[in-house]
C-alpha cells in the first residue's frame, strides 16, 4: 500500500469516515482540506445498483453544468461545407474533413472531444480504433453528432462533461475546480446528481444509489448523504 502524504494524512484526520455529509457539508469541507498547489478539480464517484454488462443497465450522457467545469477544452470539429464557418466562429480550436481524419489517422491527437456533422461519420470510421479507446468517438446520444455543429461547439466550451458506468456500476464525473465558490459548486452536483437519479433504468433492482462521495483530486472522499441526494432529482 503506497504511503499517504503528510498532508493527505492531515486532511483526513479531518473527515469524520463514519458520518455521512449533506451536500453542502461536504462541499465546503472538500474546499477546507483542498493541499494541492493548483486548482484541484472536484469529483463525484456514484456506485449504482446497475450491472454495465447489461445494455439496458449502462447509464451514459452528457449534460452542460451551469456552472462550467473550470477547465479549458480543446474541441476538434469533423464536418463540411458552410459548418466550417460556424464551428470556427463558435470557437471550434481545430476545423476540417478529410485532412483532420488523415492527421487522426497518423496518430495527431491534440484535442479533447471530438465534433461530427452526419455526413461526415462515414469518413470517421477509418480512425474509429484510434478514436473510440480513448473516448472520443463522436456519438449522437453525447452530442457529438449533430447537424447543429454551432451549438454543440459552444455547449462544450462552457463546460459539457460526459459521464459512463465503468465497472461495478462505478460512474466519475468531474463538477467544477476547488477554486468555484460554494454555489458554483452547488449547482453543478446538483445537476449532476438529478441527471443520474433520473437514469435509473426500469431493469436496476434493489438500492439504486448505494453510495455518492465528493472529493478534491488529491484529497480524501467525503460521503454524501444518499436520501438527500435522491431527493435532489424530485425538485
Amino acid at each position: 500500500m503506497a504511503k499517504k502524504s503528510k498532508k493527505y494524512t492531515e486532511a483526513l484526520s479531518k473527515v469524520d469516515t463514519t458520518k455521512t455529509y449533506t451536500i453542502d457539508e461536504a462541499i465546503a469541507l472538500a474546499k477546507e482540506i483542498k493541499f494541492a498547489n493548483f486548482d484541484e478539480t472536484v469529483d463525484l464517484a456514484f456506485r449504482l445498483g446497475v450491472d454495465p454488462r447489461h445494455a439496458d443497465q449502462m447509464i451514459r450522457g452528457a449534460l452542460a453544468l451551469p456552472a462550467g467545469t473550470g477547465k479549458s477544452v480543446k474541441v476538434c470539429v469533423i464536418t463540411s461545407g458552410d459548418n466550417v464557418a460556424k464551428a470556427e466562429a463558435a470557437g471550434a480550436d481545430h476545423v476540417g474533413g478529410d485532412d483532420l481524419v488523415a492527421k487522426i489517422a497518423g496518430g495527431w491527437l491534440d484535442f479533447d472531444r471530438v465534433i461530427a456533422s452526419p455526413d461526415m461519420m462515414g469518413k470517421l470510421g477509418r480512425v474509429a480504433r484510434i478514436l473510440g479507446p480513448r473516448g472520443l468517438m463522436p456519438n449522437p446520444k453525447l452530442g457529438t453528432v449533430t447537424p447543429n455543429i454551432e451549438n454543440a461547439v459552444k455547449e462544450q466550451k462552457a463546460g459539457k462533461v460526459e459521464y459512463r458506468t465503468e465497472k461495478n456500476g462505478i460512474i466519475h464525473v468531474p463538477v467544477g475546480k476547488s477554486s468555484f465558490s460554494t454555489e458554483d459548486l452547488r449547482k453543478n452536483v446538483d445537476t449532476m446528481v438529478s441527471a443520474i437519479i433520473k437514469a435509473k433504468p426500469a431493469s436496476a433492482k434493489g438500492t439504486y444509489l448505494k453510495s455518492l462521495t465528493i472529493s478534491t483530486t488529491m484529497g480524501p472522499g467525503l460521503r454524501i448523504d444518499t436520501l438527500e441526494a435522491t431527493a435532489v432529482a424530485s425538485k
